[in-house]
């Protein structure tokens, strides 16, 4: 008797060959074929269409998916081998409008083979008690594989936008004396002034192969500054910027916007431009980029970030309006932000960072220097995560500059770089010069000690070498960041930053009266309705000590 072999087209098939004809198989089997499917899709997409399905549509899905597979592959071997490629790429408007498209189109084309499994599924041979749960997995599967594509494409696509609203398209450039030095202005822009008025200057100088930094701080009253050569403000003022008491480095912004800037015709902004060029002469160094902050947008963005965390060693005022303008004094405070640790929002972080009543610009400097280390400690991956959009709407509200977004991945791969090493700090004022030096500097001083920092922060500084401070006290209080009491002239102009004590959290926050007293709101605001304001002073000169938390 001859024995007959059924085709596996035939209908009688189904019952040996239950992943593509599961009717005649079990309850549990088809539970068990469904999950199977979906973790095909999920982890192989293509695969379930080749197994149970559609096998042309499953050969071009599961080509797709070795195409990308062998794509994350070359990119990871890039990442190791050039990362600087990869970031520029992905920073490219170009390059990155073409990842978004791929991204979306993958996202697509994922979501519709997670449906395609389920009609393969066929539920309405599930138990009826599984339905909803095969149909919940499928659901969640579909979010986490596709969901996530979709969300990196529209991450990349608010990153793109915001690249291209703040940095230009213009040429590269490149490092001078192997450093590449960018000049950080935070400025305000009101209603009744032209252009932003710099109340902050910072250059940030980076080693272009190791990433290690030094920030220098240039005080916003510093007089006579020097204007790089080549600038067209020089012919101006060949002698400096030296036109009296009024000549502060940080009116050199309004000056060049309202009367000079004709001299830089097609520069976007003529008064930043020139700012630039008077921190470049006055440090003896080529700055060749500029990031101008706007305060008020600043705000903004803390607030888009949820705010930052600080340890305050002394209490700020919220400053009223000034009420005598012969000696500068304000009216009654209309807030404090109290010494000890705070969780503070835009509002009162802006206040932390430009508040200078009763002490003077240096504890100031050190306060915005805390603040914009307390944003880049606690800018962690959840965060950006979770609040990306309205950090990246902020930026564009906030920040403006001049740095070639061409250039812009290998300035990310140089910050990833820098990220986790020391930086060496100095300020052109107390603690690293007597506070009268703004008034009458010495250039040449400057640059030798600007030239010292800078060679320091290239020889591959250990965590445990001393870091030049960033002002971390005014001069009113004395007292060293790091604890001990150092009078504000006392560290030599000259001094090596090894002979500077480095700026630590380990300072007690000063929350009383010498005689043990609770500093309050109402005990400070009781002294300035008496008028004692040297009372204030002393309660309040440790305000410039500061840490993120």
């Amino acid at each position: 008797m001859t024995t007959m072999h059924k085709s596996p087209n035939q209908p009688g098939s189904a019952l040996t060959d239950p992943v593509r004809y599961p009717s005649g198989a079990s309850a549990p089997v088809r539970t068990k074929r469904a999950f199977v499917l979906v973790l095909l899709t999920l982890f192989v997409p293509g695969s379930a269409q080749i197994v149970a399905g559609d096998r042309k549509l499953g050969r071009l899905a599961l080509r797709v998916t070795l195409t990308v597979w062998a794509l994350a592959l070359v990119t990871i071997v890039i990442a190791v081998a050039n990362r600087t490629l990869l970031l520029s790429i992905v920073t490219h408007p170009v390059g990155s409008l073409f990842i978004i498209v791929v991204l979306v189109a993958l996202a697509l084309g994922w979501a519709y083979l997670f449906l395609n499994t389920l009609r393969i599924i066929r539920p309405t041979l599930l138990a009826p008690g599984m339905r909803p749960i095969i149909a919940v997995v499928v659901a969640v599967s579909t979010i986490l594989a596709s969901g996530s594509l979709g969300y990196i494409a529209y991450v990349l696509n608010v990153s793109r936008n915001a690249i291209g609203s703040i940095f230009e398209a213009g040429p590269a450039i490149d490092p001078v004396d192997g450093r590449y030095n960018f000049l950080m202005m935070g400025g305000d822009a009101g209603d009744d002034r032209t252009g932003r008025r710099p109340d902050s200057l910072s250059v940030i100088s980076v080693d272009a192969k190791t990433g290690e930094s030094a920030i220098i701080s240039v005080p916003r009253n510093l007089q006579n500054a020097q204007f790089s050569e080549g600038s067209p403000m020089r012919k101006i003022y060949p002698d400096g910027y030296n036109c009296g008491d009024e000549c502060l480095i940080n009116a050199v912004n309004t000056e060049v916007t309202n009367k000079y800037k004709e001299l830089y015709p097609g520069v976007q902004d003529p008064g930043a431009q020139a700012t630039l060029e008077a921190v470049s002469g006055t440090l003896g160094i080529t700055v060749q980029a500029y990031v101008l902050v706007d305060m008020d947008g600043f705000a903004k963005l803390i607030d888009a970030m949820g705010g930052i965390r600080i340890k305050a060693g002394g209490w700020v005022p919220i400053s009223g309006p000034v009420t005598d303008e012969a000696n500068g004094i304000h009216g009654m405070p209309d807030g404090w932000i109290p010494a000890g640790d705070q969780h503070l929002d835009g509002f009162h972080a802006l206040w932390y960072g430009r508040s200078r009543e009763f002490v003077d610009d240096y504890a100031r400097i050190a306060r915005q220097q805390c603040v914009q280390q307390a944003m880049l400690k606690q800018l962690d991956p959840a965060t950006l995560l979770t609040k990306f959009e309205d950090i990246a709407n902020a930026g564009t509200k906030v920040v403006d500059s001049n740095i070639s977004s061409n250039q812009l991945g290998s300035f990310v791969d140089l910050a990833l770089k820098s990220k986790n090493q020391p930086v060496k700090r100095l300020t052109i004022g107390p603690p690293d010069f007597d506070a009268s030096f703004s008034t009458v500097p010495d250039f040449d001083v400057i640059h030798s000690k600007v030239q010292e920092v800078l060679a320091s922060s290239s020889n591959s500084p250990k965590a445990s070498d001393a870091v030049v401070p960033s002002g971390g006290r005014g001069a009113a209080a004395g007292a060293s960041a790091a604890g001990p009491v150092v009078a504000a002239g006392a560290v030599s102009p000259l001094a090596p930053a090894s002979q500077v004590p480095s700026p630590s959290a380990d300072f007690t926050p000063v929350t009383t009266t010498p005689d043990g007293t609770p500093i309050t709101i109402e005990l400070l605001n009781g002294l300035k309705a008496q008028g004692d304001e040297q009372g204030i002073r002393d309660l309040v000169a440790t305000n410039g000590q500061c840490a993120p938390l």
